[in-house]
């Protein structure tokens, strides 16, 4: 920029945010209650602000102006004045300067500073004070960009979600430790395209890595003050601009080249998104952006009292979709990642809270579900919930609109406790490897609208529920109160790693009973990062704030014996999902005769008996074999059983009629063998291991 003129050009209200168009930047943000909206510029370093001017249109509550000659690379931020009426539920204070909603990039990095609230920390009216302090010296700056990348001859994988396969991972922890990968790249976007990264996902068979928090966030002033970090991310304060700390030396552009390789090799990229809340926590919480810019608008206030907001996420407060703008606001950052990054999916978090409603009940038909499924972008990516929040009604699992696929904690916790050996868990437990249909089957959705999963970044990893009954979060610093008290886990006689030969060998089985559980179950399987090789968070089943090799992948496990040999046994089930149509069935089953004496599921227990009502009740009943046929072209029959046992003895089965060419697949207590055909009609089923067996015949 040559020059700063003494008043901007009037521009124009859309898009939002700042627009380099080859001669200047034009600048354009919402408030409808504001009286007057500042933008100032600021030095290279970011410390020195060198210009204040007046954004001088106001069209449809969009504030706008142009700059001449400006360039990328500009930092700025904006200065909003109106009423500060608390009361009345506005906080205006233009001593604070304010990240733009739309900045595609951020510069420097919150410094913690009572400067930062809008009103006096100390003083005894608390937030109805008023704080003049200048907060710009602690706040990271907007900046402005100007995006293009080279996208060659990338294509989408498009992958049917019939055929997902869902691999969770954390940005910085899946690299981290991973010593192929160069030292100032670990832990960073650019790492994500290392070849060894994409090589160990392509052998396992993933088909589309699911990425925890990368939208720019904010380190909470608690765990700073604790010496603890927000490692998880789940606290965003810049919608549409990467996490900075993901950077390395490196550009945003490094995620887009993470993402052009991931697809070449076939692979699809999920982010995981917030847009339930932001950075700025409670009324008594900072003023960094939409506070400043129009909390009344931004935020669902109560409205017997808006001075408070209403906290639906457990984080302070809620972001209002029912607002037209805020609703825009989400849309564009979704098209943003969608298009710009090429993402091809968003996993949101807390996302019963996205389908709320003025009255502040959940609704299907909520504007932010009805705006996504009618979007030409947004409603052709894969598009996945969290169905909960702690507000009142909260729990929403199976009760998203068509075209959502559900996170479902049912099946997390069946699986859990069947192989655990709980009593009474028999009939939720063949409702969920069904798919869940009581759930989802309804209005054309489809067995994949279930995501399932045993373990994920939220709980401890697959490992240490085999090995830790309690949880061990003391390194978060609250005593070890904090995370779920009831992991549904079991140690098998030990509290942590053993040397006995005989629990590490049930701990092993059950593991890979819940392997088997997990990817031969009718849903969309999802893994957690590092569960295929044994990873541990060493009982700690909370580990947001565990910037360290607590959270990150040790590598060197995955180099171990058993660490290959458990790989090995996940590459194994996703080839057999894979090749298996019967095993990812693309729609609900109930029983429906499709030859005699043969239906589309059957259940049966360890005598090869069908399962009568009495038996489903019968508690104690821990066995449980899952049969699902179909008939093939040449009138033949194709089946795939499961063989379940939750007990704690080896049981022998008795393999359901008819007797037909029968092959074992996989077992859970037998890794040293491959496939094999059987012969006879019984197998033994070791206790707390799983069996699968496909067959074919003549229909009789």
């Amino acid at each position: 920029m040559t020059r700063i003129p003494d008043r901007l050009e009037s521009g124009v209200p859309y898009p939002l945010g700042a627009t380099f168009d080859g001669l200047g930047v034009n600048f354009a943000v919402f408030s409808a209650h504001a009286e007057k909206i500042e933008l100032c510029l600021f030095d290279e370093s970011g410390r020195q602000e060198i210009a204040r001017l007046e954004l001088p249109e106001w069209t449809d509550e969009i504030w706008h102006g142009y700059l001449p000659d400006a360039r990328p690379g500009l930092l700025y931020g904006f200065r909003a004045h109106g009423p500060y009426e608390p009361e009345q539920g506005h906080r205006f204070n233009p001593n604070k300067l304010l990240l733009d909603p739309y900045t595609k990039r951020t510069f420097g990095r919150v410094r913690w500073s009572d400067a930062l609230h809008g009103y006096r920390v100390a003083s005894p009216r608390a937030d109805l004070s008023f704080d003049r302090r200048d907060s710009a010296p602690a706040m990271p700056k907007s900046v402005v960009v100007s995006d293009s990348f080279d996208w060659g001859d990338d294509r989408r994988p498009n992958t049917p979600w019939s055929e997902t396969v869902i691999y969770e991972a954390h940005v910085k922890g899946l690299t981290r430790l991973m010593e192929s990968v160069p030292a100032a790249e670990r832990g960073t976007y650019r790492a994500l395209s290392h070849p060894d990264v994409i090589s160990h996902l392509q052998r396992l068979g993933i088909t589309a890595i699911e990425l925890m928090p990368v939208h720019g966030f904010v380190q909470d002033r608690f765990l700073k003050e604790k010496g603890l970090v927000n490692y998880w991310g789940y606290n965003t304060l810049a919608f549409f601009a990467p996490e900075g700390r993901y950077l390395g030396r490196g550009d945003a552009d490094d995620l887009r080249l993470a993402v052009r390789r991931l697809h070449a090799a076939g692979i699809e990229v999920i982010l995981d998104v917030v847009y339930n809340h932001t950075a700025e926590g409670s009324e008594l919480g900072q003023t960094m952006c939409f506070r400043g810019l129009d909390n009344a608008t931004y935020y669902r206030l109560q409205k017997d009292n808006p001075r408070y907001c209403v906290n639906d996420t457990g984080t302070g407060n809620t972001l209002n979709l029912d607002q037209p703008r805020v609703l825009q606001m989400v849309m564009d950052s979704l098209r943003h990642w969608a298009e710009s990054y090429r993402i091809d999916g968003f996993r949101f978090d807390l996302g019963a809270t996205l389908g709320r409603t003025g009255d502040g009940g959940f609704d299907p038909g909520a504007s932010f579900f009805d705006a996504l499924r009618q979007d030409p972008v947004l409603g052709r990516v894969k598009l996945i919930s969290e169905p909960w929040d702690i507000g009142p009604g909260g729990y929403q699992l199976g009760n998203h609109p068509p075209g959502f696929a559900e996170w479902n904690d049912k099946f997390r916790d069946s699986t859990r406790r069947f192989w655990r050996g709980d009593a009474g868990v028999r009939p939720e437990f063949a409702a969920r490897i069904l798919g869940s249909g009581d759930l989802f089957d309804r209005r054309a959705r489809r067995p994949w609208a279930s995501v399932n999963f045993v373990a994920s970044h939220d709980g401890q990893p697959l490992t240490d529920i085999t090995r830790y009954e309690q949880r061990h979060n003391e390194a978060n610093g609250e005593d070890n109160r904090d995370g779920h008290s009831e992991n549904l886990s079991c140690n098998w006689g030990v509290e942590g790693p053993t040397d006995d030969p005989a629990i590490n060998a049930i701990r092993d089985r059950v593991r890979r009973s819940m392997l088997i559980t997990l990817l031969a179950s009718l849903g969309t399987p999802m893994l957690l990062a590092g569960d295929e090789f044994g990873r541990t968070q060493m009982g700690n089943n909370n580990a947001y704030c565990q910037d360290n090799e607590i959270s990150w992948l040790d590598w060197k496990q995955a180099a171990t014996e058993e660490g290959q040999n458990l790989a090995h046994f996940v590459r194994r089930l996703i080839l057999i999902r894979r090749h298996y149509p019967l095993v990812r069935s693309a729609t609900f089953l109930y029983g429906e005769e499709i030859a005699p004496g043969i239906r589309n599921i059957d259940w049966f227990d360890e005598r090869g008996q069908q399962l009568s009502p009495e038996d489903w009740q019968n508690p104690e009943g821990k066995a449980l074999v899952m049969r699902r046929a179909r008939i093939l072209d040449d009138g033949s029959f194709e089946a795939i059983t499961m063989l379940m046992n939750g007990s704690q003895a080896t049981l022998e089965f008795q393999l359901p009629e008819p007797h037909h060419h029968r092959r074992l697949l996989v077992d859970s207590a037998d890794t040293e063998i491959g496939e094999y055909d059987l012969e006879g009609s019984t197998i033994e089923v070791k206790d707390r291991a799983a069996i699968l067996i496909h067959a074919t015949g003549p229909v009789a």
